[in-house]
């Protein structure tokens, strides 16, 4: 393994920067900046392929002094503490970092289960929202989520903390047109006879508890503001709200609560031990 030291705003520490802000840079290297101990051993354990480790040699646990020689990298980085402090986006400044290789977007790499759990999230537009809702799908037991549309960043440093470990345990997929969802859909359906499409919105439907999901399912919820757009509503098999209080003066759920609670709702029919 080569280490390479650095001490001043290099090209390389340039490089570290634009992969937290620059989300076109990202996709040109194909690469992620990561940080926080939950997630570097989740993405060691899940399989991603790290890159490079960050560090300041001098200042190491042993946990992290394991992870670099155990980690197999291209190559390491040997900050000193200001720019390792400066890069880092923790008040107490993370003593690992990593840059972490992108997946590819697959649909048909993921490894569906006897009973499909499918989450498809359209057009998320909030950094937080995306984070919560990766780490409740990979909580509450779903096989994948999608990303549709145009949306926020996957890689954003702030969705992977907002998902915690979670990030790197749950097949997350962006698909960039409806065709392509489509066709990935009546494959599944093909597959699963019995496979379910609920929308969900806002509006007086069918209350969620009502609507088998012990089955296969997809569950589709909808962009933050504007829900989930016209095409998806009309493809779904049947669209489910979440009955609210008649006193209440909210009209919604936050789009990541209201994943929460509807994915909760599949595995209490299911009865899955998710605990």
């Amino acid at each position: 393994m080569n280490e390479i030291s650095i001490t001043n705003k290099n090209n390389y520490y340039q490089r570290f920067e634009v992969l937290k802000t620059n989300r076109n840079k990202r996709y040109k290297y194909n690469e992620f900046l990561v940080e926080g101990v939950r997630s570097l051993k989740e993405a060691v354990n899940n399989g991603w392929h790290i890159r490079s480790l960050i560090y300041d040699k001098n200042n190491l646990s042993d946990w992290a002094k394991d992870m670099i020689h155990t980690v197999n990298t291209e190559e390491n980085y040997n900050l000193t503490p200001s720019l390792l402090k400066e890069l880092s986006d923790k008040e107490d400044t993370s003593e690992l970092m990593a840059v972490i290789e992108m997946r590819e977007d697959s649909l048909d790499k993921i490894e569906l289960s006897d009973t499909p759990f499918i989450v498809l999230f359209d057009r998320p537009s909030n950094k937080g929202n995306l984070g919560t809702m990766i780490r409740s799908c990979d909580a509450l037991g779903a096989d994948l989520l999608i990303i549709t549309g145009h949306a926020v960043d996957l890689y954003e440093p702030d969705v992977v903390v907002a998902a915690m470990g979670s990030f790197f345990n749950l097949p997350v997929v962006r698909v960039a047109d409806n065709h392509t969802l489509f066709q990935y859909i009546e494959k599944v359906r093909r597959q699963y006879p019995e496979f379910t499409i609920v929308g969900t919105t806002a509006h007086k439907e069918n209350p969620i508890y009502h609507t088998d999901l012990s089955g296969p399912v997809m569950l589709m919820m909808g962009n933050e503001t504007m829900g989930l757009n016209k095409t998806f509503k009309e493809y779904c098999d049947v669209l489910c709200t979440i009955p609210m209080s008649g006193k209440s003066y909210a009209t919604s759920f936050n789009v990541s609560c209201a994943g929460a609670i509807l994915m909760y709702e599949i595995t209490r029919q299911r009865e899955v031990e998710i605990f």
